[in-house]
């Protein structure tokens, strides 16, 4: 697993570049829409394929309405439970079907 925090390019995109030819599992970075569409052009421009751009999460994080720097972490660490499990990311209330598939009843 792979988080690019530092909304800095100049980091960014080399250690993205090396995370993204990697086979981690999970691969995220934090930034603005417009920051990410400025970093796929970048990656890019650096040779990356489409593919191992398609790996990319990114801006990283479920819509929790984080305000802090605790709940931002809280976002992150939601998304990469998602993607670890196949979960939804939907709220239980919102779902059908059992909440833990595959437990016993």
């Amino acid at each position: 697993m792979v988080c690019v925090l530092t909304h800095d390019p100049k980091f960014d995109i080399p250690l993205l570049k090396l995370a993204l030819r990697s086979n981690a599992a999970y691969i995220g970075a934090m930034g603005s829409r417009r920051t990410h569409e400025d970093r796929l052009d970048r990656l890019r421009a650096e040779g990356l394929t489409e593919i191992e751009l398609a790996k990319l999460h990114s801006p990283i994080g479920l819509d929790l309405g984080a305000r802090t720097p605790e709940e931002t972490a809280i976002s992150i660490a939601a998304e990469i439970v998602a993607h670890r499990w196949g979960g939804s990311a939907v709220p239980l209330r919102s779902s059908l079907g059992p909440i833990h598939p595959g437990a016993a009843r």
